[in-house]
């Protein structure tokens, strides 16, 4: 079957297609943006956009027993403002040499189709559906900073952004640098020195605090890992005059650690360490602990060298963690709407970033916290590569899941 023959059968495949035709990198979604403001327009959906591109949707409740819903997805793909032509390759739409953009333009398709057919059907009964599009996900998330919050009367949020057809996440974890630093009081020359004990290396040191420091999953649960901790980098000893001499004589190369290797200097006890860590938790509890962990194993490093050397732990944080909500609600709702698709759903928590982070950090107009999930409706494969493709027929399918999930929630808060 051609593509034009799916798209003529199908319209959220021709809702999708017309998207991903259009380039949108992160910052430059403007076309894409007017694309959907018409779309709207000619459907006779209530859509506008905000001063900094972000569009809203409003599919006002037809029963006002009921509460709204929240479908966020964003705008912005990785890659740039080449054309794109989309084609079908078996099961699969691509795009010639370049990235498709199914992330997360399956999302923006899908909630595009449930507007029009809300908006088509007055009759169903609902409490209303909201929509946002944001810009800027890929590179910043200033899109989803922006958002005009206090004007949202959602408390649920559905972004419908994960890469897999039937995955709910219903955590994810924050981002946090940790710089360690050990200083010995004392340096010295590696052969006229080396007897002195009160002459201690920080090379030596710093390795040994590290070999104490957790690495890796520091605590999991039944939806996977979500306290982490994996060290980054580790800098000590004498490469000052290598890294010099790389930069005076401008060499180039791949493999810039052997090359400071070849002119370390070791006729001198080194004085300093440094080591930086990422930390990523969906839980601050347990965040919490491990930092604590981290910070008693300094405290005891600076016990046992007191008076020779000194260490110190500082924490950077960059991205909030996205909690797991005691409300399990959406997670039943999504449960049952994936078993009328006949699907089964996976529910998980997921150990990087996402719009998430920052809804479930603001309140909606009516004061109350948001509570986000991470939604996968479709399986997306090589996400912002070239070879990125979507298979066809689980983005028809992820668009009965999202149907299914709004019904469901109306069922929910009967």
């Amino acid at each position: 079957m051609s593509l034009d023959k799916l798209r003529k059968e199908n319209e959220v495949l021709d809702i999708f297609c017309n998207l991903a035709s259009i380039p949108s990198p992160s910052l430059k979604e403007e076309k894409v943006i007017e694309w959907i403001l018409e779309f709207c327009k000619k459907n006779k959906i209530d859509g506008r956009k905000d001063n900094y591109g972000n569009i809203y949707i409003n599919i006002p409740a037809t029963d006002g027993s009921k509460e709204p819903i929240m479908l966020s997805s964003h705008m912005d793909v990785v890659g740039d403002d080449s054309p794109v032509n989309v084609y079908l390759d078996g099961d699969f739409i691509k795009a010639e040499g370049r990235t498709l953009g199914a992330d997360d333009k399956a999302g923006v398709a899908c909630a595009l189709m449930l507007a029009k057919e809300l908006s088509q059907n007055p009759e169903l009964k609902h409490g209303g559906l909201e929509i946002t599009f944001t810009r800027d996900e890929e590179s910043g998330m200033s899109g989803v900073e922006h958002v005009e919050f206090n004007n949202i009367k959602s408390k649920h949020i559905l972004v419908c952004d994960a890469d897999k057809l039937g995955q709910l996440q219903i955590s994810g974890a924050s981002y946090t640098n940790a710089k360690i630093v050990v200083k010995a009081l004392k340096g010295g020359h590696s052969g006229i020195d080396i007897g002195d004990k009160t002459r201690l290396n920080a090379a030596k040191l710093i390795a040994e605090l590290i070999a104490e420091f957790p690495q890796g999953a520091f605590y999991s649960d039944e939806t996977g890992v979500i306290t982490s901790c994996n060290i980054g980098a580790l800098v000590a000893g004498g490469i000052q005059n290598s890294v010099a001499s790389i930069v005076e004589k401008g060499i180039k190369t791949n493999d810039y650690i052997t090359e400071i290797m070849k002119k370390t200097s070791t006729n001198i006890i080194n004085t300093l360490g440094m080591a930086s860590y990422s930390i990523r938790s969906a839980s601050v509890e347990k965040e919490t602990e491990l930092k604590t962990l981290m910070e008693s194993l300094v405290n005891k490093f600076n016990e046992k060298y007191k008076g020779l050397a000194e260490a110190s732990i500082e924490f950077e944080v960059h991205l909030l963690p996205f909690e797991r909500a005691k409300d399990d609600r959406i997670e039943k709702v999504h449960t049952k709407a994936c078993e009328r698709a006949g699907i089964k759903n996976e529910i998980s928590s997921f150990h990087a970033g996402a719009e998430t982070h920052i809804y479930c950090h603001n309140k909606n107009a009516g004061g109350e916290t948001f509570m986000p999930v991470l939604l996968g409706l479709a399986d997306v494969y090589n996400m912002h590569s070239a070879a990125e493709k979507v298979d066809y027929k689980s983005l028809i399918k992820g668009y009965e899941v999202i149907k299914n999930t709004f019904e469901e929630f109306q069922n929910a808060n009967a």
